[in-house]
C-alpha cells in the first residue's frame, strides 16, 4: 500500500479557517490523471494542487490544478498554498529564494519573503494581463448577480480580465451592495459558459473599515464553485485591468491590499504590486498561508 502525503492549506490568511482552502499533494509523480481527479474530489476543496517534476528547463517543478470535477489551467490561491508547503514543510526556502512552477499557462515564479529568518509571505508573478470587451447587457448582468442596476459603478467599465483565466470584472459602488449580491447561480453558470468566463468578480473601492483598498467577491458556478473565498487569479486580473484601462499611472509602481471572503466568514487579504515594464504591467499577487491539516492517502 502506497502512502501519499497531502496538506490542507488556508491561503491568503494567517488565521486558521480564514482565507481560501486548497489541497496540496507535493509528491504527485506516478499518479494518473484519473487518480488526481479522484483525490481532488475526495478532498472536496475548490482546488487541489499536484506538484510533479518538470521537464521545462525554465521551471523547478510542474503543478496541475483540479477542482472536484475537472482540471483547470491556473489557480492563484492553490499556487500560494503549494509554495507555502514547499517552504514551511519541505525546506525549499533553505536552498532558493523562489520556486518556478510550470503550469498550463506558462512558468509562474513564486518568491518567498522571510522576517527574522521565518517565512512571512509569498508572492507570485502573474502572466501578462489582458482585458477585452464582453457583449453583456448591464441590466441583465445585474439580474444574474443579484444587485440593483443602480449599484453599478459607471466610473469603471465592465470588462473581461485575464492573468491565466478569464474573469468578468464588475464595478460596484459600495461594500454593502457587494455583500448583498445574491446570484441566480444556474443562469449565471450558463452565461459564464457561453462567454468562456471562469468567474464573475465584483469589486468596489468602498472598503467600509475592512483595512483594504479594494473589496471583492467572486462567483464561479461554471467551475463548480458557487463562491470562491479569496481569488488570486481574479484579483491579479483586476490589477491588470486597472492598469490597462488607465486607472493606474503607467510610469509608476503601485501597491494595494484587496480583501475578500468576509461575506462568507472566510476573510482573507491579498497584497498586490503592479510594476511597469516598457509600458506594460507586471502583476504580483502575494499573501500568507496556514497549513491546518496534513495526512496521507492510502493508495
Amino acid at each position: 500500500m502506497k502512502q501519499l502525503p497531502f496538506y490542507h492549506v488556508d491561503a491568503f490568511t494567517d488565521i486558521p479557517f480564514g482565507g481560501n482552502p486548497a489541497g496540496v499533494v507535493p509528491n504527485a509523480e506516478g499518479l494518473s490523471e484519473v487518480e488526481m481527479q479522484k483525490i481532488a474530489n475526495e478532498l472536496n476543496l475548490s482546488e487541489t494542487a499536484f506538484i510533479l517534476p518538470s521537464l521545462d528547463e525554465n521551471a523547478d517543478l510542474k503543478i496541475r490544478y483540479f477542482t472536484p470535477s475537472n482540471e483547470i489551467d491556473f489557480c492563484g490561491h492553490a499556487t500560494v498554498a503549494a509554495a507555502w508547503v514547499l517552504a514551511s514543510e519541505l525546506s525549499w526556502d533553505q536552498k532558493a529564494n523562489e520556486v518556478k512552477f510550470e503550469t498550463n499557462i506558462g512558468v509562474v515564479p513564486v518568491q518567498w519573503t522571510k522576517n527574522k529568518g521565518k517565512l512571512d509571505s509569498v508572492s507570485m508573478k502573474q502572466v501578462r494581463p489582458i482585458v477585452k470587451d464582453v457583449p453583456i447587457i448591464a441590466s441583465e448582468l445585474c439580474r444574474l448577480i443579484g444587485i440593483d442596476k443602480n449599484d453599478l459603478d459607471h466610473n469603471y467599465p465592465i470588462k473581461l480580465g485575464y492573468t491565466g483565466n478569464w474573469h468578468l470584472l464588475v464595478p460596484v459602488k459600495s461594500k454593502k451592495a457587494v455583500d448583498a449580491a445574491c446570484p441566480l447561480f444556474e443562469e449565471l453558470k450558463l452565461m459564464n459558459e457561453e462567454h468562456q468566463i471562469v468567474t464573475t468578480h465584483l469589486f468596489t473601492f468602498d472598503s467600509d473599515g475592512e483595512g483594504c483598498d479594494i473589496y471583492t467577491r467572486d462567483f464561479a458556478p461554471a467551475a463548480g464553485i458557487l463562491e470562491d473565498p479569496v481569488t488570486g487569479s481574479a484579483n491579479g486580473a483586476l490589477a491588470g485591468y486597472l492598469f490597462l484601462e488607465g486607472f493606474l499611472e503607467s510610469n509608476l509602481s503601485h501597491s494595494f491590499t484587496i480583501a475578500q471572503g468576509h461575506s462568507i466568514n472566510r476573510p482573507g487579504y491579498l497584497e498586490i504590486k503592479v510594476e511597469s515594464e516598457k509600458g506594460l504591467p507586471v502583476i504580483y499577487v502575494g499573501g500568507k498561508a496556514v497549513p491546518i491539516i496534513s495526512g496521507y492517502f492510502r493508495l
